[in-house]
């Protein structure tokens, strides 16, 4: 894994290698291991280095025979190997080791259709310079992120938006309408960012820029095929092959391979099959909360590196240590999320870092195996448009009244009396729901609402649209695979791990399980109301039941009690001072009773906090002082 950025010129002009190096040295977190940069006229690639395969050989930029082609590549081609076989069979040769090469091979021989042929996560740029074509791709599910912003006649692109920050013409803005999204699904659905301007290029796609312009197209066009015809045990065989597989191509590493582990089934199973690819103990790490003792893994991650005989660390962070961590938090993740575990992924990455270069993660079978309770909240959905009006329009308004704290609850069944699926998905989505924001949202924004209270749903009409033959679930399943986990998980994940130099790899995303797990029925997915059916029937071969049925606690962290009580102080900072920018945004009166309704356990605002203090601590990050909203939505 590394940080890449470059610059192209469509007029034709040379392009400034000083400014290309500040981008580059923007991502030395990224790359420690080395450094290169390439400029050929109104082209120039860099590339910051974290060596993992062909250690001695595989520094970029790479090139073909004759240098005509070259390359910067963040991420891991994992069918490198058979890849290559097949080029040198075509006649091509290899100077290095590595799969970057393989890269520009397979451009060479199969062109922009090259990107159909890799199995792993990339974010790369190929320049042409035959051609003088400038060819940027990004993973089938976006492992890698890939970012890009046109200044007059540039096009600069980066790992990180940070690198973009660095060219003399890029100024952060925000970007208004991405707001409203923020707000709604708690990420910037792609390809847009909370930046006015910065775009991330989608999941899936390329995009071709010539002096001619640009063009972007998509290369993976799959879509749910549920079988009409299956047997179960066979399903289960074939799940564990492929799952075995993955694991087996993703240890494929010049440098020792970590895993992230917790006490639940997905990373279990991963240290389960890696230990028997492994010669020697596989290094396994976890981290626990200071009063966490209800949602705390390390005892269950414990026991479950001891089964296998894996070598395992573990660190117990405190209220201080996340409000010391909280000072840099944005400016490693760059993108606001209303994801309360993401800075525990930061410090579980920092414990590996100082181990081991690459880790697995069990990120990615909870999205398309229907593993949280929302799925179980759609499903239900199309029972209850099934029941006579006379009570289900009364029974949402009832249950919103009630007290308590049952957030997801009232969420859920606000978005069950929707007849528009699109309408019905991103009032799941939306823990701000159109009360909330209509008495929170002011001056600009507010106007923006008043139009239409879920328009931020059109944000998902491209994906909802590959699947609304569909039902709700497979619909919903589809579209986070491929917006939630991209757009909010995997950045984080990214993110963070790059923050210390570590590379992390996704085995259940692994595009081959993916088009299985969607080629089955909803109802082996989630089974009545238990989710990962057939996922835990497979995972019964490596792990005993006790485990795969235990019930999950994932990175939670008690960070909710936190910010009532030991970080009460610095939330009040952040949300209710004068300096804070939150009074630009949005009413603080309606902020205060947002703190006082969740202090009292009247209602549960974990997210809804979690996520305004994220925007307050992006807000200093990227522009300091206080920026008006009004100037915002002028430039809008």
């Amino acid at each position: 894994m590394c940080g890449i950025c470059g610059i192209f010129d469509l007029e034709g002009n040379p392009v400034c290698q000083e400014t290309l190096a500040r981008m580059n040295a923007a991502l030395r977190h990224r790359g420690p291991d080395g450094e290169g940069e390439l400029v050929d006229g109104e082209a120039g690639l860099a590339h910051r280095r974290l060596s993992i395969i062909d250690l001695d050989g595989g520094r970029q930029p790479i090139g073909n025979e004759d240098n005509s082609i070259n390359i910067v590549f963040n991420g891991e081609i994992y069918n490198f190997v058979e890849l290559r076989s097949e080029l040198l069979s075509l006649g091509h040769q290899f100077r290095t080791q590595s799969d970057t090469e393989v890269i520009v091979h397979a451009y060479e021989q199969w062109g922009t259709n090259c990107v159909r042929r890799f199995n792993g996560m990339f974010a790369f740029a190929i320049w042409d310079s035959r051609k003088r074509e400038l060819f940027l791709a990004r993973d089938h599910l976006g492992i890698k992120p890939l970012y890009y912003v046109t200044l007059g006649s540039q096009l600069l692109f980066a790992s990180e938006i940070k690198s973009l920050l660095e060219h003399p013409g890029c100024h952060p803005e925000m970007d208004l309408e991405s707001l409203g999204e923020l707000f709604t699904f708690r990420y910037v659905p792609s390809p847009k960012t909370l930046f006015r301007g910065i775009m991330k290029l989608p999941p899936a796609h390329f995009m071709v820029v010539s002096s001619a312009g640009s063009k972007i197209e998509r290369f993976w066009h799959w879509v749910p095929k549920p079988r009409k015809k299956w047997n179960e045990a066979e399903l289960v065989e074939e799940y564990q092959e492929l799952l075995q597989d993955a694991v087996r191509l993703q240890l494929r590493s010049d440098v020792p391979v970590g895993l992230f582990l917790s006490s639940g089934i997905d990373s279990g199973v991963l240290l389960a099959i890696m230990s028997q690819f492994s010669s020697r103990p596989v290094q396994t790490f976890t981290i626990g909360f200071e009063d966490g003792e209800k949602t705390n893994e390390v005892e269950d991650a414990k026991a479950l590196a001891r089964r296998f005989g894996a070598d395992h660390y573990f660190r117990v962070l405190t209220p201080e240590d996340y409000a010391k961590y909280y000072d840099r938090y944005m400016w490693d993740l760059e993108e606001p999320v209303g994801n309360e575990t993401a800075a525990a992924f930061y410090f579980v990455a920092q414990l590996t870092s100082g181990q081991v270069k690459v880790a697995l993660t069990g990120q990615g079978a909870d999205e398309p195996w229907a593993g949280y309770d929302r799925y179980k909240g759609i499903k239900l959905s199309g029972l209850y448009s099934r029941l006579p009006r006379v009570l289900t329009n009364n029974l949402a308004p009832l249950i919103a009244r009630l007290p308590g704290r049952m957030e997801r609850l009232k969420r859920g069944v606000a978005s069950l009396n929707e007849p528009e699926m699109l309408t019905r998905l991103t009032k799941v989505y939306s823990f701000f729901n159109a009360e909330m924001k209509a008495q929170l949202y002011k001056g600009a924004l507010a106007k923006s609402f008043g139009a239409d209270a879920y328009g931020a749903r059109w944000a998902l009409k491209r994906l909802q649209s590959d699947v609304n033959h569909l039902d709700p679930l497979t619909q919903m399943l589809y579209i986070d695979t491929r917006a939630n986990l991209p757009d909010d998980l995997l950045m984080v994940a990214d993110k963070t791990s790059m923050a210390n130099s570590l590379e992390t790899r996704v085995p259940f995303l692994d595009y081959r399980l993916t088009e299985f797990i969607e080629s089955l029925p909803p109802s082996l997915k989630l089974k009545g109301f238990n989710g990962k059916y057939l996922h835990k029937k497979a995972l019964e071969k490596w792990l005993p039941k006790s485990v795969v049925y235990r019930k999950k606690k994932g990175f939670a962290n008690p960070i909710e009690d936190w910010f009532r009580v030991r970080m009460k102080s610095f939330v009040e900072d952040c949300l209710l001072s004068p300096q804070s920018s939150m009074a630009r945004y949005f009413d603080q009166k309606c902020i205060r009773r947002i703190l006082e309704l969740d202090r009292a356990g009247k209602e549960q605002y974990r997210r809804h906090i979690y996520l305004l203090v994220s925007l307050e601590l992006w807000h200093r990050a990227f522009f300091g002082k206080s920026l008006s909203l009004d100037a915002v939505a002028a430039k809008s």
